[in-house]
């Protein structure tokens, strides 16, 4: 096989004005997941994305109905024995509320300097045009070097709710040696990032019941113990004074850190004062004994999410509440069973809650947390790819946020993810005024063209 990957850039670069035409017209279909109102633009989206992959010549190309909204797959698997890519990405975008804050119409892209301003750019419909127009360079100019497949969701930014269901259902069809997927972001235009592990999600709702009804603080103040108070020390029990997570055993399965990880993740340029200019705070917190970054990272976290209790209101009334409640949620890292820190959390309450009060733990979501080798073929490649285009090596980085996806393909096909994307952190994805750094994702795309050519070198 010729290595055109020369040619396959020079052709990107030709055509990059034809590339930013294509990703515009991605993200002028408003495909709102959560929405009913827009089912139509999310068939219409999907539809779009299918065209694309025949475009590609891909074979087999389907539009899978789900519960919810549509999986779109493709394949060519034109080289027996070579590697089978899989390439994993949603179509879907979160609402654009509030559009008071918009300083153009958010599914009307606009370019201001440098930025590509709409709703989606960057979550993530800019990395799957980008993964498209790499795959097109090569084909264009030469014999693509490995075997593709894609599944494109439309339901990420609502949970992925019917994907699981998909993934057990297509298992063989979905079968590969490695998963791509872009849907990450770098930490800055000059510094290239590879992923390689994401945290895990169980989220609740703790609900601690006391009275039958609201009280007179006055005539029953002191005398019935207050639900929202119980409620209150318990959630503040929940980590002691180093900042450790108190639930039994809840530490017991967790992956530590390695040395070599440590000092790898010491190489990402986020220190304490870029979490506390982020963050707007004065002081950081958490878990002693280890970096923001490897807290954020690599370490579980326990956090409230909400808590409600009794009279909110203007003014003062003095009820003693007959309920109180908080959302509860844990990000985990690997090894740790989102089943088994239920029964941890379960555990803690039956030691913990008092025989005055009676209370109920509602499980509303969970999915597991993933890490990758990052010392495979596959993270190799991209390394390369990465230091090729950039001329310097990237950093690997363990990602505090959850994607799902991730472990439920590690888990279901037994594929591990490369993990990338050409996003930026201060692209204020899911916020108004999302925007895309155009020639950071153009460089991507030259780094997704030598990724290909890495994996059979």
């Amino acid at each position: 096989m010729t290595d055109n990957r020369n040619l396959a850039i020079q052709y990107a670069h030709q055509n990059i004005e034809h590339f930013r035409q294509s990703l515009s017209d991605f993200i002028r279909i408003p495909s709102i997941s959560t929405d009913p109102d827009h089912k139509e633009d999310m068939v219409l989206a999907a539809n779009w994305m299918a065209s694309q992959l025949e475009q590609l010549g891909m074979d087999h190309v389907q539009v899978f109905p789900t519960a919810g909204h549509p999986v779109v797959f493709g394949q060519s698997l034109e080289h027996p024995g070579r590697p089978t890519v899989l390439i994993y990405g949603h179509y879907d975008v979160q609402p654009a509320d509030p559009l008071e804050l918009w300083k153009t119409e958010p599914f009307d892209p606009n370019q201001r300097g440098e930025n590509l301003h709409a709703r989606g750019a960057s979550d993530m419909k800019g990395q799957v045009v980008a993964t498209l127009k790499a795959i097109e360079s090569i084909q264009k100019t030469g014999d693509f070097p490995v075997n593709l497949k894609f599944v494109i969701e439309g339901e990420e930014e609502i949970g992925s709710p019917n994907f699981l269901a998909f993934l057990s259902e297509q298992k063989n069809l979905l079968a590969a040696d490695i998963m791509l997927n872009p849907d990450t972001s770098m930490i800055d235009a000059n510094t290239p990032t590879i992923i390689y592990a994401t945290r895990g999600l169980i989220y609740f709702e703790l609900r601690v019941y006391g009275p039958s009804h609201d009280l007179h603080s006055g005539m029953f103040g002191g005398v019935v113990h207050n639900p929202a108070q119980v409620l209150c020390e318990l959630v503040a029990g929940m980590h002691d004074e180093q900042g450790r997570i108190t639930l039994p055993g809840f530490y017991d399965s967790v992956l530590p850190l390695q040395p070599e990880e440590r000092q790898d993740l010491s190489r990402v340029p986020l220190d304490d004062d870029y979490y506390k200019q982020q963050a707007g705070v004065s002081a950081l917190w958490g878990e002693a004994g280890y970096t923001s970054l490897e807290r954020i990272g690599a370490r579980p976290s326990l956090d409230i999410n909400g808590l409600y209790s009794g009279f909110t209101g203007v003014g003062s009334k003095t009820v003693l509440p007959a309920w109180a409640m908080a959302k509860l949620s844990m990000r985990l890292v690997p090894n740790q069973d989102p089943a088994e820190v239920e029964k941890q959390l379960t555990r803690y309450l039956k030691e913990c809650a008092p025989h005055t009060v009676r209370w109920e733990l509602i499980h509303l979501s969970g999915g597991y947390a993933a890490i990758t080798d990052r010392n495979s073929m596959a993270s190799n490649a991209m390394f390369k790819a990465l230091e090729t285009v950039w001329r310097k090596p990237p950093v690997f980085k363990r990602e505090g946020g959850s994607i799902t996806v991730v472990a439920d393909l590690q888990r279901f096909l037994g594929v591990q993810s490369v993990l990338t994307g050409f996003g930026l952190l201060d692209d204020n994805i899911h916020a108004p005024n999302e925007k895309l750094h155009l020639p950071t994702w153009e460089r991507g795309i030259d780094a997704l063209i030598h990724f290909f050519y890495n994996l059979v070198d």
